[in-house]
């Protein structure tokens, strides 16, 4: 039992000794930033073009190289499909009511309506110009209904279009094998 404190005695000595003796010969900051940066420079270009063999060198001499994987997607889920393309659809059609709002309110506050009223009595004159006024024809109602209308039928169109997609990708890549992806390992 004497012999382990002993053991351990040494062992921490010699760590210690190797800790001071890393920090005496470090190289100074700029040389390592400008090591790294090189090093990361290599390793992408190695991950940029995978058969380039003197890339691939120049990155293993400074480290172990990235692992890469090479993966192929040969099936994506409609279902999953349908559902993020729902939502992403929805999403759009907030987007675009809202924005018709704000430029139709945009457009008022700016009296482009009145300046067409104003157009329209000066062009057709008499009695009947008069009682002319374009927001009974295009009034706010009308457009925000038009827009949540093409809205819905977009929401539809969309989410379908997105789930054929799916299944056509399905169709083709059991015929032709999928898209073949290659990933790699950052050296972090």
């Amino acid at each position: 039992m004497t012999e382990r404190p002993a053991e351990r005695t040494s062992t921490r000595a010699g760590l210690d000794r190797d800790r001071n003796e890393d920090t005496s010969v470090r190289a100074p900051l700029g040389e390592r930033i400008q090591a790294k940066l090189s090093n990361a420079a290599d390793v992408h270009r190695a991950n940029a073009n995978p058969e380039s063999r003197s890339a691939a060198k120049k990155a293993a001499t400074s480290g172990r190289p990235p692992r890469r994987a090479r993966l192929r997607l040969s099936r994506i889920d409609p279902w999953s499909v349908m559902k993020t393309a729902f939502l992403l659809s929805i999403a759009f059609g907030v987007v675009t009511v809202v924005s018709v709002m704000m430029v139709w309110s945009v457009l008022g506050a700016a009296g482009v309506w009145d300046s067409i009223n104003q157009t329209v009595q000066d062009i057709v004159g008499g009695k009947d110009s008069s009682t002319f006024d374009v927001r009974d024809y295009i009034g706010t109602s009308r457009v925000i209904g038009f827009t949540m209308l093409v809205a819905v039928i977009d929401v539809v169109l969309l989410t379908a279009i997105a789930t054929l997609g799916a299944f056509l990708y399905n169709m083709a890549a059991a015929l032709l094998g999928g898209v073949e992806v290659t990933l790699a390992e950052d050296d972090r």
